[in-house]
């Protein structure tokens, strides 16, 4: 394995290791971006926090706070 994919999983991947067994909470920033992890969340029991936008998926996340990263570029 070349030290460039090395230092990528390291980097990404690393804090895994440390792990005992699996988290009772996960925070998601981005429901859409992270649509993958909380797919697997929801498939392994994780209760998730989801920092949604107004197009986002309200039914997906066990607790949500509510954001909206829209601009409007007409307002004055």
């Amino acid at each position: 394995m070349s030290k460039r994919q090395l230092s990528h999983l390291q980097t990404y991947l690393g804090g895994i290791k440390h792990l005992i067994g699996l988290p009772n909470i996960a925070i998601i920033i981005d429901q859409q971006e992270e649509y993958t992890a909380l797919q697997d969340c929801i498939t392994l029991g994780i209760s998730t926090i989801c920092l949604i936008n107004s197009n986002c998926n309200l039914d997906l996340a066990d607790m949500l706070i509510t954001a909206n990263d829209t601009t409007n570029d007409d307002a004055p």
